[in-house]
This record gives C-alpha cells, sequence and structure tokens, in this order.
C-alpha cells in the first residue's frame, strides 16, 4: 500500500506531507484548495506525462516522491519535474525511466476520477476484472488456455527457425544443394584464377613469344660460342700461371650456365607447340569462374567459401527435415488444445459475467440508479494471448435508455460508482490502493450514506483514499485529511477529534463553528461506526 507521498512545489501545494493508513482514506477541503493536486503528484510517480505548467512558484522544479510496502519491502519512487526541460524518475534511489516508473507503481495504484481515461474503459481492464471472478473450473480453464498458448508460441518459433515447415526446408535444401554441387563440379582449387590468367596470357601470344625465345637462342648460342674461345684462352694462360685456376673454374661453369639456359629457351620454345584446343579449355575454364564469381563472391575464395557453407548449410537442413514431420503434428496437437481451452474458458467467462453483472446491478441501486442495465458481451473472436472471445461491458444508467459500451456512454461519476459496485460484487481490486476522486458526485442523503458504506466495505481488503465533498461519505473514513489554501499556498493536515466534527460541519452548513453542523457531523460519525462495525 501506499505508506507515504511528499510533495514540493506542485500547483499550490509549496510542501505537503501525506501519509495514509490502511482502510478507507478521504481528502477533504474546499473547492479549489488542491485535493486533484495529490492524485495529480500519484500520477506522476505512475509514469504519467509530465506538465511543467503544474510547477508551482515556489522554486524551479516539481518534485514528489512516495514509499510503498510490497510485500514487507519499502519502495521508494521520485519524479522532479523541472519549469524547463525533462523530467527525471528516480527508482530505490536509482536513476529510472518513465516507464520504469510506470512497470514499478502502474500496478499499486487504480484511480477512478471524473475525468481520468479509466483503465475499465479498456477491454483488457475489462477482461481482467471479469477474470477476477472465475469459478475454480473457469480458473483451470485460463491456466490451461494460457499454458497451450504458450506451446503454440513456442512452436511457431521452432517453425519460424526452421524457415516456416517442412516444404520450405525443402526447397531450401534443393537450393543449396545446387549451389555445392555446381561450385564443386567446377573442381576448382585455391589459386587457380591466377594460373588460369597466367597460362592464357602466354599462349595467347605464343607467337610473339617463340619469336622472343628464337632471339634469346641464338644470343645463348652465341655467348657459349664466346665463352669456349675464352675457355680455350684460359687454358692455355693456365698452363703458364697456376694461380688462375679459380677464373678458369669460373668461365667453365659460366659456360655450363650458358648451355643449361639455351637449353631451356629451346624447351620453352617447343612447349608452345601445343593442341590449339589447350587455349580454348582455358579460356572455358576462365568464363566458368567468371560465371561462378557473379553467383557467389567477387574472387575465387569467396566462391569456394560460399561452396563450404552451402554444404554445411545442406547437413544441416537435412537434419532439419528429420523433426520438422513431428514439429508439424506438435502443432496441429498445440493449436487444437488453443480451441479447446479457449471454448471452455469462454463458457466459463460467461457463467462468471452472469453473476458479477447481477450482483453489481444490486449495488449500483444502492449507488444512486434507479433501473440500470448492466451486462457482459462475450462474443468468439480469432485465437489470442488472453482467449478465443472479444469481451465488452455494456451500460445504461436506466432500463429504458439503449445501453451501450460503458466507455462511451458513461460519465466519470457514473464510471466511478460503477467501478465501485464491480469491486464490491467481484471483491477487491487487482491494485493494492484504489484512489476514487469525486465518486460522489451529484449524490446525497441516502445514496451518500450508502456509497460511504459501500467504500468501506472495499477498504476493508484494499487501501481507498477517497476524494469527496460529502460529509456522509468522509464520516466512515479511518483517516480523515484536509487540505487548505492560505494566500497562495495549500496545507494539507491530519485531522481527528473536534478538528474532524468542524470540517464535517463544514461540509454540512459552511460553517465549521455551526452547532447545529457540529451536531449533524457527530451523528454521522456515530451512525458511520456503527454501521461500519
Amino acid at each position: 500500500m501506499l505508506d507515504e507521498l511528499i510533495v514540493e512545489n506542485l500547483g499550490v501545494i509549496e510542501r505537503a506531507e501525506f501519509r495514509p493508513g490502511k482502510g478507507l482514506v478521504v481528502i477533504t477541503g474546499e473547492t479549489g484548495a488542491g485535493k486533484t493536486l495529490l492524485l495529480g503528484a500519484l500520477r506522476l510517480l505512475m509514469g504519467e506525462a509530465a506538465d511543467a505548467g503544474a510547477v508551482g512558484p515556489f522554486g524551479s522544479e516539481t518534485l514528489v516522491g512516495g514509499r510503498w510496502i510490497v510485500d514487507g519491502e519499502e519502495m521508494a519512487v521520485t519524479r522532479r519535474v523541472p519549469r524547463k526541460g525533462r523530467s527525471r524518475g528516480y527508482l530505490d534511489g536509482m536513476v529510472a525511466s518513465v516507464a520504469s516508473l510506470s512497470e514499478a507503481v502502474g500496478g499499486l495504484v487504480e484511480i477512478i476520477g471524473q475525468q481520468e481515461h479509466l483503465r475499465l474503459r479498456r477491454p483488457g481492464q475489462v477482461r481482467e476484472t471479469l477474470d477476477a471472478t472465475l469459478d475454480e473450473e473457469g480458473a483451470k480453464a485460463m491456466a490451461s488456455y494460457e499454458r497451450s498458448w504458450e506451446d503454440k508460441r513456442r512452436l511457431e518459433g521452432a517453425r519460424a527457425e526452421l524457415g516456416g515447415g517442412r516444404a520450405a526446408l525443402e526447397r531450401e535444401v534443393d537450393m543449396v544443394s545446387f549451389q555445392a554441387d555446381e561450385i564443386e563440379a567446377a573442381g576448382f582449387s585455391p589459386g587457380d584464377d591466377a594460373r588460369l590468367i597466367s597460362d592464357a596470357r602466354r599462349l595467347r601470344n605464343r607467337e610473339v613469344l617463340r619469336a622472343h625465345l628464337g632471339r634469346a637462342g641464338e644470343f645463348l648460342a652465341a655467348a657459349r660460342e664466346s665463352l669456349g674461345e675464352t675457355s680455350g684462352e684460359l687454358s692455355a694462360a693456365l698452363a703458364l700461371d697456376p694461380g688462375l685456376e679459380d677464373l678458369m673454374a669460373a668461365v667453365d661453369s659460366a659456360e655450363q650456365f650458358m648451355e643449361d639456359a639455351a637449353y631451356r629457351a629451346e624447351g620453352a620454345a617447343e612447349s608452345l607447340d601445343t593442341d590449339a584446343g589447350t587455349l580454348e579449355e582455358l579460356e572455358r575454364r576462365i568464363s566458368r569462374l567468371g560465371d561462378l564469381r557473379r553467383k557467389y563472391g567477387s574472387t575465387l575464395e569467396e566462391v569456394l567459401a560460399f561452396g563450404a557453407r552451402a554444404r554445411r548449410r545442406r547437413e544441416e537442413i537435412r537434419e532439419m527435415l528429420g523433426t520438422a514431420d513431428d514439429l508439424e503434428a506438435d502443432l496441429a496437437m498445440a493449436e487444437r488444445e488453443v480451441f479447446c481451452w479457449g471454448e471452455a474458458l469462454l463458457k466459463a467467462r460467461r457463467r462468471a459475467a452472469r453473476k458479477l453483472a447481477e450482483t453489481a446491478l444490486g449495488h449500483l441501486g444502492g449507488l444512486g440508479f434507479g433501473r440500470p442495465v448492466l451486462s457482459f458481451e462475450l462474443s468468439d473472436a480469432p485465437p489470442a494471448v488472453h482467449g478465443c472471445d472479444r469481451i465488452r461491458l455494456l451500460f445504461s444508467s436506466d432500463e429504458r435508455l439503449a445501453p451501450g459500451e460503458v466507455g462511451r456512454i458513461a460519465s466519470g461519476g457514473e464510471l466511478s460508482r460503477l467501478v465501485l459496485a464491480l469491486r464490491l460484487a467481484g471483491g477487491s481490486g487487482v491494485a493494492p490502493t484504489m484512489v476514487f476522486d469525486e465518486v460522489d458526485a451529484g449524490l446525497g442523503g441516502a445514496v451518500a450514506l450508502s456509497l460511504g458504506r459501500k467504500l468501506s466495505a472495499v477498504s476493508e481488503g484494499t487501501q481507498v483514499l477517497c476524494v469527496t465533498h460529502l460529509a456522509s461519505v468522509a464520516s466512515f473514513a479511518d483517516q480523515h485529511w484536509v487540505i487548505e489554501r492560505e494566500g497562495t499556498s495549500a496545507l494539507l493536515r491530519r485531522v481527528g477529534g473536534e478538528e474532524r466534527v468542524a470540517e464535517l460541519s463544514r461540509m454540512i452548513s459552511g460553517d465549521p463553528d455551526s452547532e447545529s453542523g457540529r451536531n449533524a457531523a457527530r451523528e454521522l460519525l456515530e451512525s458511520a461506526a456503527s454501521q461500519s462495525g
């Protein structure tokens, strides 16, 4: 529940410390004193949009802090709204996004007010309200549906990973097999592209090469002949000077090298005289490589890597095809389960809807409605996370009026009382703190007393905060807080004893010191105490 709310510089509130307790807590005060500003502070902590125009004149920013007790643990939430710039949120002292505040606090507080876009206006909240009243069989159907739905989603995800089913896998395995086989059949190895280009260039220019090699052979022959003459002269010199032995050896080596070079040049020239079909084969291979590169990669290395990946993918798919049939069978079973439990859940919701509407109508009769109409309309819908149905809450304040969707035709005051009736009919709300903002609009007399009793009844299981103008409602409070204007600022204080009697007197007669008003206030308190007890 909400344990403490601190508000600084919000509108006319310079600083307010609000520490509501358990049960029914009412906030009263003159019109314009700032009661709704406290609810605005709660909305800020719930992550709703911040309005810089609400920053008061007492500083450069609005500061709102709240402390909740959740399952025995404290949770602290803070929101700062500057006059200029973006607001900042904090959760347990750490910087937090507005979305994080909404997630942390949104489920802890339900505000039911005149000007709210209320949760009851949303189909999801109508369903949540109805599901809270399901019988044991209905709760089992809902749990089973949720499990079946999750199984279906999981299997659909697994099928998506497989590529959409067996047919898609078979198409893919055909494609990657073709790719892998095409690359493998080409018979290329790393480095073949450079060798093919070099060999083709050589054969395309073989006549020019033959001419160059022929002349080179002639030059080598001349050089070898010259070296032979040189060797003869050195042999004669060596006979006279043995010290020339190294020079003689060098010339002999050069002569041998020239002879080898001439032989190789002759062989290179002869190798050019190959079958003309060799060049045609090279050109075909180069063209084939070009085709593969256009399909699978800009280089031979990329083409070969693509082929390796295609082979691996082919093996992966073949393994997955072994399980695809089982997956389709499991998915078909899960879909049947979803429809089966969805139908059971729809029947359970219809049972709960009849009972909840009937009981809530009884409470509406005591909240100022003469002959109201209230019903839940449930129709079939495609399977979704919540079930296989569509739910609408239909309402009219009088049976002579055509009922319509509650969010479209109910006024703020009617909607607030309708929520209260549903809470009384179905038990306490989901949120541990419920806030009613002027739910008593347009009421008085016995209806106001009935409203007070009903709010008190709701507060037995939920902390209820209520902004009210009626002393009949305020008299049922377990805590009574008053907000008062003093000049340009507002003060919030808790009242009890004679101060509370004076406030109720003001609400009854307009004069806190009126003797008749005070007597009426005391009677209200005594009556409320006896009815609450």
